[in-house]
């Protein structure tokens, strides 16, 4: 006799929950000091007026540039406390799971779910018929595909955006001219990782915040639960492990 299916999964803990919204704070706040910081007018995304008026806000280029350095060294420290404290139960355990890649499964996941998002299920499964697919999509673990693609491009960008950060922050202080041609190169990668990063986020910030079919994903970023019957429409590989499938 099997027991009857639970209403809800624990998804995530309290320190995972603190972790993500820690994080997007300082994203957010990052994202828009260094918009500010940009001296070039042809980068500017927001035209002359808000680097202008941030400026004025923090009482000088100088002050917007301390902050933004301050926010930097806050949110590295932070992870960085979190890296050590929970390197076994969350750290490990989330590389592990977002380097999980199985190609061929999770390939056909991207393609299926791309055209699905743009012309719905049924007309999908017409259009994957010729490669031998059916209408359904793979099942997925505890991130799907696409969320580990985007997880390892995060990854990546901070990477970068760290060691680059960590070379502009001590050319201020302690490398000499020498390093300039270096510190050239680290400006415009940060730049560039800046841009990348941030275009992963608004696609994270779409899918789960704005996406109805994910809204269960997002809201359990306050609740740490998902409904059991999300879990095991979107993650049924996951849901097998934590609920059992056969409940």
């Amino acid at each position: 006799m099997t027991s009857a299916p639970e209403a809800s999964l624990r998804r995530h803990t309290k320190a995972g929950m603190f972790m993500h919204w820690f994080n997007a704070a300082c994203w957010l706040f990052l994202l828009f000091t260094g918009l500010g910081l940009i001296d070039n007018p042809e980068l500017r995304p927001f035209g002359p007026g808000y680097p202008a008026a941030l400026r004025g806000w923090f009482g000088g280029g100088g002050n917007l540039l301390l902050a933004h350095w301050l926010a930097a060294l806050l949110w590295l420290a932070v992870w960085a406390g979190f890296i050590v404290f929970y390197l076994t139960r969350h750290v490990i355990p989330f590389l592990r799971q977002v380097a999980a890649i199985e190609v061929r499964r999770d390939l056909e996941w991207m393609l299926k779910k791309q055209i699905q998002m743009m012309v719905g299920y049924k007309l999908m499964a017409l259009l994957v018929r010729p490669l031998g697919w059916d209408g359904r999509l793979p099942e997925q673990e505890y991130y799907n595909a696409g969320q580990k693609l985007a997880a390892q491009g995060i990854i990546a960008g901070a990477l970068a955006l760290v060691a680059t950060g960590l070379m502009m922050l001590a050319s201020k202080y302690v490398l000499g001219p020498g390093w300039a041609v270096l510190v050239q190169w680290s400006i415009t990668i940060h730049y560039l990782a800046a841009l990348f990063t941030t275009a992963l986020l608004l696609v994270h910030v779409y899918m789960a915040a704005i996406s109805s079919e994910e809204r269960p994903a997002f809201i359990s970023m306050f609740t740490g639960q998902v409904p059991a019957d999300y879990a095991k429409h979107h993650h049924k590989l996951w849901y097998d492990q934590t609920a059992g499938g056969d409940a």
